[in-house]
């Protein structure tokens, strides 16, 4: 953990103090940052329109990292499930790359690399799975009220970059 002298405004005195690695927000201004554990700035500590397309929705279920996931309206209040190519209304809108239970808070991307995937062929499209809820498979979906959705493009085995393309119902 990076550590800095600051002084402490009550006594005066010289005090360590730690790098800030998230924002709580206005509360956190004029604080110095340090990387988190996986050498980058947490997105909280970036500013508006700079960083990746996310949104934290709560999970009506729960969701394995990696999965591609569907925000939908419950009894007016927006959450997000797996998506899942045997339902009409379950088309993918984004992706986790961090697994939560339900009615905790799911930090959804919309557009990006998911890396929280295994087994992939690079080069390789793949789409939206009719049998693995919020998975992915490289064999076009068919079926009368099936969904067809191309989620993008593996760029290797453990990552696909999503481009969030329409899905397509099939008769």
């Amino acid at each position: 953990m990076a550590q800095y002298l600051d002084r402490n405004p009550t006594t005066g005195k010289p005090r360590q103090v730690a790098g800030l690695a998230q924002s709580a927000g206005v509360a956190d201004a004029n604080k110095i940052v340090q990387t988190g554990a996986n050498g980058r700035l947490d997105p909280t500590l970036m500013p508006l329109g700079i960083g990746a397309d996310t949104r934290i929705i709560e999970a009506s279920e729960t969701i394995s990292a990696g999965s591609f996931v569907n925000v939908f309206d419950d009894a007016g209040t927006t959450k997000v499930r797996n998506a899942d190519a045997t339902s009409v209304a379950k088309e993918a809108h984004g992706f986790v790359v961090a697994a939560v239970n339900a009615a905790e808070n799911a930090t959804v991307y919309f557009e990006g690399t998911n890396d929280q995937l295994t087994g992939l062929t690079g080069g390789t499209a793949y789409f939206l799975s009719d049998t693995t809820p919020g998975g992915v498979t490289a064999t076009p979906v068919v079926g009368a009220n099936k969904l067809s959705q191309i989620l993008g493009i593996a760029l290797d085995a453990n990552s696909i970059n999503f481009e969030g393309e329409p899905a397509i119902e099939l008769a």
